[in-house]
């Protein structure tokens, strides 16, 4: 089947992309109001896009047919900051309450029972609950034609529970985590529990890199 999406309604095109590209992660976004007021608000057009610099994408969908409009991209405009945390099992039930509409006055925080928590360079508070939380500062947003918006941000700062990383290795026991995916419909979710390894083939380019990695920046070359 072929479907022209510049001739299809947002709503269908919307729902034929939520239906395959599966499993989303979920960036559950804390921001602040002008007037300090809290506001969290989880988002599955979301994901890591690069490691130098440390950088983050939210993608927002504005239009009521769409989604209920919330606040996080006026909040992220106006001050430049916010948290993105991730989700674990155990917080999904409050992460999916936090989707809900709430009006601008109301911290979304405080009505799923969850637990802020100082961040050390933005104002914007992390998720006590959260396994990770990464304190983020926008580098640009765009405003989409349709209404939505795309928000890149940069990673000042990650937190992670210490019982998931081991410091010596930075070895994170990332299954212990239990993350979440959005997946297809109005409210299905992924476990990632069932997991499978494919190892990366080990061509003679590959073995070559690793036994000759190329210098980090800052170091010079020596030759014998």
């Amino acid at each position: 089947m072929d479907f022209n999406f510049r001739e299809m309604r947002r709503l269908d095109r919307y729902k034929l992309m939520t239906s395959t590209i599966v499993p989303r992660p979920i960036g559950f976004v804390t921001s602040l109001s002008k007037d300090g007021i809290v506001n969290a608000a989880p988002f599955s057009f979301f994901n890591g896009m690069a490691s130098e610099p440390p950088t983050l994408v939210l993608g927002l969908e504005t239009y009521a047919d769409i989604a209920p409009v919330k606040d996080t991209g006026d909040n992220i405009r106006d001050t430049g900051e916010f948290v993105v945390a991730l989700v674990s099992e155990d917080i999904g039930d409050q992460m999916n309450l936090c989707s809900t509409s709430f009006p601008p006055e109301v911290n979304e925080l405080e009505e799923a029972g969850l637990t802020a928590l100082p961040a050390v360079d933005v104002a914007p508070p992390l998720i006590a609950e959260a396994p990770v939380n990464f304190e983020c500062k926008r580098t640009t947003a765009l405003e989409m034609s349709g209404g939505s918006k795309i928000i890149v941000g940069e990673i000042l700062r990650m937190h992670i529970k210490d019982e998931f990383v081991d410091m010596e290795k930075l070895y994170v026991d990332t299954p212990a985590l239990k993350l979440i995916g959005r997946m297809h419909g109005t409210g299905w979710y992924a476990r990632t529990s069932d997991l499978y390894e494919l190892k990366r083939p080990n061509s003679p380019a590959a073995r070559k890199l690793m036994d000759e990695p190329p210098a980090l920046d800052g170091e010079k070359e020596t030759s014998e």
